[in-house]
């Protein structure tokens, strides 16, 4: 594992987090995580990585060799020629390949006619885009839920992960079939030395009190334990069916993740009464392939399920745009949807070969982004030129 990875582990901190407080691309992070080139700016970049890593009383030997580490993995020591199309590439780093968030102005849509704005938050089921990867995980989510399973979803930022929560809490709902949704509060919830993890505690006192509202929560672990397992019998026992669903799942620590599998195992005789469901960023799908004895048991009992980019982002704009009634065509060129589509492709080799990042937000932005810079040209559609001019 590479140093500054290793480091970041042990202080419980995930990736995001670091670009988070440090103003890093997240892409940055993961690179030097994992050893791959960065592609410029390595000065600045130690330096906020270095004052970070002093603000958390991180040993200054520790700090130097893991970024030593990482400055031996910069662009500089393979760096393409100047002015060859590899270096073009590279210089446009990660931070302008994946946009922040884009608004669509209302310049944009008096352009185009537009009376809604296609990149709304879906407003039902309906509105929500499902390629055959996604659709899949939608379904397993929904097996999960009503069978008695424990599973994570596991996805990047954007990738549509709280969409797909919704959706099933909409589903589970609709269907009337008598699943209770129990959802612990993540307000405060961090990985991070500063936050407050959620530990077992905060759990079972979310299950007593969305399945028991008003009961007075023993404050004894004993007692606690013990009430908490009645009620989820007694619940079954009505007939009623019960799903723990947990965002930002990346933040859980060890000891809360194996205590899960505490909760997992509750039964009223050979029936399970508690299904479960983790919904986290990618640093969630390295605890869960983690081989420490800390948490192997819940790894082995834990199904996870990565949320994959969409393939054809050309349907899912189509889809999104008839959902505002409005036709794609009218808007965005063909030739145009297929440069969106290169320019999710990020951290390019030298062949040209790349991580494609179409997930949903990543393309919204970049449509958004290609159509207020094409009505503020004044063209009439979204060109394959203005999408490759859109920058960060």
């Amino acid at each position: 594992m590479r140093q500054l990875k290793m480091l970041l582990s042990e202080m419980g901190v995930g990736q995001r987090a670091v670009a988070r407080d440090t103003g890093l691309p997240v892409t940055t992070i993961n690179r030097l995580c994992n050893g791959r080139p960065t592609p410029r700016h390595w000065a600045a970049i130690r330096a906020k990585l270095a004052a970070w890593l002093r603000e958390r009383d991180v040993a200054p030997e520790r700090i130097e060799s893991a970024l030593a580490e990482s400055a031996r993995t910069t662009v500089t020591a393979s760096a393409p020629a100047p002015g060859s199309p590899v270096q073009a590439q590279t210089d446009t780093g990660d931070d302008e390949m994946i946009l922040r968030k884009q608004l669509l102005t209302a310049r944009a849509r008096q352009h185009f006619k537009l009376m809604r704005d296609p990149f709304d938050d879906p407003q039902s089921p309906e509105d929500v885009y499902f390629s055959p990867e996604s659709r899949y995980v939608r379904e397993f989510m929904y097996d999960a839920a009503t069978n008695g399973n424990f599973m994570a979803v596991v996805g990047e930022s954007g990738s549509g992960k709280s969409t797909l929560r919704e959706d099933l809490i909409e589903r589970l709902r609709a269907d009337g079939d008598g699943v209770v949704i129990i959802e612990p509060y993540t307000l405060s919830m961090t990985g991070g030395r500063d936050g407050k993890p959620m530990v077992a505690r905060h759990i079972a006192e979310a299950i007593i009190a969305t399945l028991a509202p008003g009961t007075t929560i023993p404050r004894s672990q004993e007692v606690r334990d013990r009430r908490l397992h009645q009620i989820l019998k007694e619940s079954n026992r009505a007939g009623m069916r019960h799903v723990l669903i947990i965002e930002e799942a990346h933040d859980l620590n060890a000891h809360t993740l194996k205590c899960l599998k505490r909760f997992w195992e509750l039964k009223d005789g050979m029936k399970r009464l508690l299904s479960i469901i983790l919904i986290g960023q990618t640093e969630l799908m390295d605890k869960l392939g983690s081989t420490q004895s800390d948490v192997r048991e819940v790894v082995q009992r834990c199904v996870p399920v990565r949320l994959e980019p969409i393939k054809k982002p050309a349907e899912f704009l189509e889809h999104r745009f008839s959902r505002a009634g409005a036709d794609i065509h009218s808007v965005f060129e063909d030739e145009a949807l297929e440069a969106l589509r290169d320019r999710l492709m990020v951290a390019r080799d030298r062949s040209g070969h790349g991580v494609y990042m179409g997930y949903p937000l990543a393309i919204s932005n970049y449509a958004t982004a290609a159509m207020n810079l094409a009505a503020g040209m004044g063209e009439r559609l979204v060109t394959a030129d203005v999408v490759r001019q859109v920058r960060a």
